[in-house]
């Protein structure tokens, strides 16, 4: 346990020496919310898929390997797929349009690109922002609690303090930049932790009987792409429902800042294959170790209530007391709080930017001097993080059978389905309208509770939809509303 939390300690320690270096390059707000467009490709790509992936890669989706088996992979499909549209297809045109109209928000680029002469559309994309920005970060604080919980046996709620006081600490010195840094190291971390402990447990393993063989053993249905049952409609809804997670990675504001702060065009073409292999190599990992676990755990004789539901969630713990020295796992658990605070804190200042920039600046005082600017800026962080506190501790209270996987996954989807399709559409469509963004970001916010709440009650769909999830069909709404906007009501 001593050795553990030396190494937590020190964890800790590296990112508020990086919050405090990164307050000696803030002189202005564009330094504070985008590190001056300065970004090269490395720190950009790292801390854009760090901040995309979060906690849920290192719990939610190794937990997903275990419960599902190789059928868990088509998360990695539709995560590749997802990023390289993004890089490939979408990055260079926004970060064009972005320079070009001297934008340093999400609500800044869409009053640019439409010429508003209202405050209507960046009033609905701050609203809808901090929002879901406080729902998805309660789910990275509920990550925070059961680490320590899982890892070091801490109370869940010691756990949440402790997270949640380091990464308001180093946000506060340095903005944008301290994140953006801090990404950066804790993407390494987690790329070198999750790479390396499938290959550790294969070789841990010893017996006459191969791994395919023992996962046949434990459920056949483990090793079928289709999940359990093959090629029917209902696992085919599923595969669509895990492949449209990568549509969150097409115009997520928490992402697409890092295009924005980057430094040029030429830096994305180099950061887009550091993004793919970082995607490809460590969600291929996180499933292989959930799979591995499963056929470990079960080899060991561990009671299978301990690596399947919601206690999935603890796979990569148990694996790790299995084949890891203590002061290893010590740096395991650096690397999962590694992956939630570079979630936690981009989307903190991404919301408290909306506020104090989009509505505060922009909609009340346009002639607020920049440093009071930032010192608000600092407060609004403070505020957001205790609402999404509050939000952590009410479902934990309210849904003790939660599983982070799907927890996150609603942030998640409420984030991408208000602003993925609105810049898709302000992209690559010339006639997309104010209107239509308006009615494009409003109905992907109102179609995720909507389709989480109110369509699963409907027996006929209940099934499929949660089979589906709410991304998919959210999204496609979304932008069908945009497209019918736009097109009859020009004026």
């Amino acid at each position: 346990m001593i050795l553990k939390l030396i190494v937590l300690a020190l964890y800790f320690a590296v990112l508020l020496g990086i919050g405090f270096f990164a307050s000696k390059r803030v002189s202005n707000i564009s330094d504070y919310y985008v590190g001056g467009k300065k970004l090269g490709y490395w720190i950009a790509a790292l801390s854009a898929r760090s901040t995309g992936e979060s906690g849920w890669l290192l719990i939610g989706v190794t937990g997903m390997g275990a419960m599902m088996g190789v059928s868990a992979l088509w998360i990695v499909v539709g995560e590749v797929i997802g990023v390289w549209l993004s890089w490939q297809y979408m990055a260079r045109k926004f970060k064009r349009m972005t320079d070009e109209y001297g934008s340093i928000t999400i609500p800044d680029f869409l009053v640019s690109h439409f010429k508003s002469t209202t405050h209507t559309i960046r009033i609905v994309a701050a609203t809808a922002l901090s929002l879901f920005v406080v729902i998805y970060v309660s789910a990275q604080i509920d990550i925070t609690g059961k680490t320590f919980e899982s890892f070091l046996g801490l109370d869940y709620y010691t756990g949440i303090a402790i997270g949640f006081g380091i990464v308001v600490m180093y946000i506060f010195s340095g903005g944008f930049l301290a994140v953006a840094w801090s990404d950066f190291f804790q993407g390494s971390l987690m790329f070198v932790g999750l790479l390396l402990l499938p290959v550790v447990a294969y070789f841990s393993l010893s017996g006459d009987v191969s791994i395919i063989e023992g996962l046949r053993s434990i459920d056949p249905w483990l090793l079928d792409i289709w999940g359990p049952g093959g090629l029917t409609l209902i696992n085919f809804v599923a595969v669509l429902g895990l492949l449209s997670i990568g549509i969150g990675f097409m115009g997520s504001p928490q992402v697409y800042v890092r295009f924005i702060a980057i430094k040029n065009e030429a830096e994305i073409e180099k950061g887009k294959w550091v993004a793919l292999f970082y995607t490809l190599l460590t969600d291929t990992s996180a499933v292989a170790i959930g799979i591995l676990g499963r056929y470990m755990l079960t080899e060991a004789g561990e009671n299978p209530e301990m690596i399947l539901g919601n206690a999935a969630e603890n796979v990569l713990a148990l694996v790790l007391g299995q084949v890891m020295p203590t002061l290893i796992i010590g740096i395991y658990i650096a690397a999962v709080l590694s992956a939630v605070m570079s979630t936690v804190d981009s989307l903190l200042v991404v919301a408290s930017s909306a506020v104090t920039r989009d509505f505060y600046q922009q909609i009340l005082h346009p002639g607020i001097d920049e440093k009071k600017l930032m010192g608000l800026s600092k407060k609004v962080t403070l505020i957001l993080a205790i609402l999404a506190l509050g939000v952590a501790l009410a479902v934990s209270v309210l849904s003790p059978t939660r599983t982070v996987f799907w927890f996150v996954i609603f942030g998640w989807s409420g984030i991408a389905a208000t602003f993925c399709p609105v810049i898709i559409l302000s992209i690559f469509w010339n006639d997309y309208t104010e209107k239509g963004a308006i009615a494009t970001m409003v109905t992907g916010f109102l179609c995720i509770p909507f389709f989480k709440f109110v369509v699963p009650n409907i027996s006929t769909l209940e099934a499929y939809i949660n089979k589906l999830d709410v991304m998919l069909p959210s999204v496609l709404l979304a932008m069908l509303a945009g497209w019918a906007t736009s097109t009859f009501l020009k004026n």
